[in-house]
Formats: C-alpha cells, structure tokens, sequence
C-alpha cells in the first residue's frame, strides 16, 4: 500500500490483474487542506470517481484468484486513466461542476501530483503486470446513467477497447449479450486514448485485455455489485479462451 493505491491478493495465482483507476474520490490534505472547492455532493457524484466500481472488483478479482490494484485519489486531483501530456489530465471543468482548486494549478503543484499519485500508480501497475509472461488486464469502471442535459444511457454495461486488439472484447461482448444483457460496443464513449491505462499496460506490451463499465445505478449496493462480479467472472474466463485462439 502507499499513498497512491492499494494492492490486494498479489499472490493469487490467477493470470488475471483487476485494476480501478477511479476507485474512490478522496482528496489528499496536502491538496486544497483536503479539498478542491467543490460540494460534497459533487465529490459524490461520477465526476469525482467510479461509484460501485472498486466494490465489484474486489468481488471479480476473487473470483479469478487474482490480484486487485485500485487508486487512492479521485481522478479531479488527476485521473490516473490520462497519459501525462493529455490535456484532461486534471479537470478544470466536468459535467457542469467547475473545480476551483484546479482552475489555475501552477507546474509545481502538477508536478506534485504527478510525483505523488499518478507516477507511483502507474509504477505500481506496472510490477503487477510484469509478474507474469501471460499477465491479461481487466480494468473495471462505472458510468453515469445520464449526464447532465443529455438523453439517459440505455446500456447496462460497456465495453470498450482499441481498435488494434479486439481479441478478448469481441467474444466478451458477444457472451454478455447471450446472457441478454444491453452492451455497448465502445459505448457510452471509445475504449482507447493515447497514454490511458489500457494503452500503457497492456496496448503497448502485447498483453489481452478489455475496459468494463457498468451503469453505476445498477451497482450501488453489495448485491447489486456481487451479482455483476458473479455474471462477468465466467463470461471473461469464456471470452479469454476465445480471444487464445485470435491473433492480436
């Protein structure tokens, strides 16, 4: 553990590394004394991090006997699914909230954040994924059923990859939708940014993988977030046997 992330059941034998880059919405003191000038009500919502997320991890990461790794820091400080040159890399403006703290962040305090949180993440990830030749990389996200202003969210869960490495996304997309659930292909957005977490671990490496985002409403419980674990564990073990037989 250190201040940027967690890490649970390292030693699970599982090929699998579950990961949460938005896992909770906490603000470090030594950012704002804690704060970035927004509501609490604001820092509940989506735009401070990925609610039900972590919680179905946990579950999922068990179920694959794998290892879990999450963020420790809402992604408004800086979102650890940015690359460091991404202009969105610290939010000065999302869904409607402005975030004060953020507004005129001078290259000190960036750099700080950078240095404390995002780098020491990413290094994290980085040895997990490293600990095996055969390592596949499941990123668990959630998403708001209906931004502000825009038309509800129809999908229960997304997902979303690059366009370079369909091989685990396809047939994980294809089993969901035979359980008659409502997938989005690349939706409620595209499953790949430059410099993203995806990308860094596993797109650049060679390594399986696919981005999950369930509708956070449907998760915002225990049993809501135990029963999602339950249908994607062997949908993702089915998928991945597919995706062996697929070239990258």
């Amino acid at each position: 553990m250190t201040e940027a992330c967690h890490i649970h059941g390292e030693t699970r034998p599982g090929r699998w590394l579950v990961t949460v880059d938005h896992a909770t919405n906490r603000v470090p003191d030594w950012v704002g004394g804690g704060s970035l000038g927004i509501t609490p009500e604001d820092m509940a919502r989506h735009i401070a991090w990925d609610p039900g997320a972590l919680e179905v991890a946990r579950h999922l990461a068990e179920a694959l006997e794998s290892p879990l790794i999450w963020s420790d820091f809402s992604r408004l400080v800086i979102d650890p699914n940015r690359g460091e040159d991404d202009p969105t890399l610290v939010m000065q403006l999302y869904d409607g909230t402005i975030i004060p703290a953020n507004r005129h962040l001078s290259p000190p305090a960036l750099a700080e954040r950078l240095d404390r949180l995002h780098r020491p993440y990413h290094a994290a990830l980085a040895r997990l994924a490293a600990r095996r030749d055969d390592t596949v990389i499941c990123a668990i996200h959630s998403f708001t059923p209906c931004l502000r202003g825009r038309p509800p969210r129809p999908w229960q869960v997304g997902v979303l990859h690059a366009p370079c490495d369909t091989r685990l996304a396809l047939p994980l997309i294809s089993g969901l939708r035979a359980a008659g659930l409502c997938v989005g292909d690349n939706e409620p957005y595209s499953g790949h940014l430059r410099g993203d977490s995806i990308d860094r671990h596993a797109l650049q490496t060679g390594r399986p993988n696919v981005l999950i985002e369930l509708r956070n409403d449907l998760i915002a419980n225990e049993s809501g977030q135990a029963h999602w674990a339950g249908v994607l564990a062997p949908i993702l073990r089915d998928a991945l046997r597919a995706a062996e037989t697929v070239a990258p």
